[in-house]
Order: structure tokens, then C-alpha cells, then sequence
């Protein structure tokens, strides 16, 4: 079985490949695009692969943008972490949909269902499927995120989450513990995959979670100091005054 992956977070990308091989060594893992126009220039110009795996939410934007520009049609199993997307994805060629992170089971029973659909040569029951996600369709968020120190991979669950912090263009998750680990993810995508009433983007750098914060002090020029428990930051977490109101409002809430 010949599978491409579209999926723009690499420590995404090696954890399906390895589940991939894990469920069955003999899957060929084509390879991994990470764009819009990575997977559109893929698919225009290779023989699709059997299977594709397909994130929904790219860094150039959705992923449903590449089947709107190429005709595909082989089996998408879509993976993601936002399920408000559900009833787009199955009005694709799409016989599963995971939720992100992906597990050994839910892998396996997407796969499986891929092969029940090729054994009997029909397309999934669209109708059934919309159905069962209208009835169940809602938000989701993030409950742990896959992060690394070095070569050694964690999960860290988003209770034991202090704060993230962006560093040029590497973001780090820092664990109430005040472990820090990095995470491939943006600060732009990191507002949409967590819990708002848990997290606050302080300013462009820094996002708080709630239970992480031990005070809040006045600041210069009318901006607020946000001290975290029981970790001592180099740099000072300000919220700006722009967004001052806006916190407290979350804080409140």
C-alpha cells in the first residue's frame, strides 16, 4: 500500500509514519508534503499514492484549497485537531476522520476501514456519516501536545502546561515543572488548537494558562505583569495595554 502524507507539523509526521510502519511494515510511505502548494505540485505531477493522509489545517491555509485545484480519486483519511471541519471532509473522497493525536486504535480503524471499502469496491456510506457527525459534531481542543528536548519525544498534557513561549521562529511549551520542550507549531496556529478559556496570548510572544498565573501586578504605562507559579522566567510576561481589558474580561470569566 502506497501512502503520501500532507501534514505541516514534522514531529506529526514522524509519529504517523512510525504508526504507519508499526501497524504494518510493508505500507510504503511515499512521502511528506507540508503545504497547499506542495501537495498540489505532488499530485499534479506523481501517480497518486492508494491512500492519502491529509491534515486539514496547513501553514498556507486548508487542505480542502488542494482538491479544489486537483482531481483526486483515491481514499482520504483526514487527521487534525479542529472536528468543525468534519462535514467538509466527508463531502470528499474521505472514508475516516481522526482527531488529533493520533492513536495506534484510531489508525488502525481507519485502515481497516480502507480496506473493507477496496475489498467491496464501494464508496463509504456519505449519508450515514454526515449524519453521525451532525449528532456529535462539536469543538474540540487540544488535551496534550506532542513536544520534544534533544532526540526525546513526550506528551504532555495541557493541565501540566505553564505557558508557551515564541523564540524567532521556534516555539517552546514550558511545563509547570519548568521543563521546556519544543513544540512544531506556530503561535498563530497555537490560538486556534487551545482551549480559550485556559490559555491568553499575553503579547506576541508569550500565551498563559490560566492556572500557571500566581499574580498580576500593574506595570508601566498602564500594562499588566503576569507572574507564573512557582518558575522563575528571564524575560517578564507583559500584557500589552491594548490588551488589558481583553485579559481581564478572561480572567474573570
Amino acid at each position: 500500500m502506497n501512502i503520501l502524507i500532507i501534514e505541516d507539523e514534522q514531529l506529526a509526521i514522524e509519529r504517523l509514519t512510525l504508526l504507519l510502519k508499526t501497524y504494518d511494515e510493508k505500507i510504503n510511505v511515499l512521502g511528506a508534503v507540508e503545504s497547499v502548494e506542495e501537495a498540489v505540485e505532488w499530485l499534479s505531477t506523481k501517480t497518486h499514492p492508494d491512500l492519502l493522509f491529509v491534515d486539514i489545517h496547513l501553514a498556507d491555509g486548508h487542505s480542502f484549497e488542494i482538491f479544489k485545484r486537483v482531481i483526486v480519486k483515491k481514499p482520504i483519511i483526514f487527521t487534525t485537531a479542529y472536528d468543525q471541519y468534519a462535514l467538509d471532509a466527508f463531502q470528499l473522497y474521505s472514508i475516516d476522520y481522526i482527531l488529533k493525536p493520533i492513536t495506534a486504535a484510531s489508525l488502525a480503524n481507519a485502515i481497516n476501514k480502507y480496506k473493507v471499502m477496496v475489498a467491496n469496491t464501494a464508496q463509504p456510506n456519505y449519508k450515514v456519516l454526515l449524519n453521525e457527525l451532525k449528532e456529535n459534531i462539536a469543538t474540540k481542543y487540544k488535551n496534550r501536545f506532542f513536544a520534544k528536548i534533544g532526540q526525546k519525544l513526550f506528551f504532555i498534557a495541557v493541565h501540566e502546561i505553564a505557558y508557551f513561549i515564541a523564540d524567532n521562529k521556534i516555539v517552546h511549551l514550558v511545563s509547570t515543572d519548568g521543563k521546556k520542550y519544543i513544540v512544531n507549531v506556530t503561535m498563530e496556529k497555537l490560538e486556534k488548537l487551545v482551549d480559550p478559556s485556559l490559555f491568553f496570548r499575553a503579547n506576541r510572544k508569550f500565551m498563559v494558562h490560566i492556572d500557571a498565573i500566581e499574580q498580576v501586578r500593574p506595570y508601566d504605562n498602564n500594562r499588566l505583569l503576569v507572574l507564573i507559579k512557582n518558575i522563575a522566567i528571564a524575560e517578564d510576561i507583559i500584557i500589552s495595554r491594548e490588551k488589558v481589558a481583553a485579559f481581564k474580561l478572561w480572567a474573570d470569566s
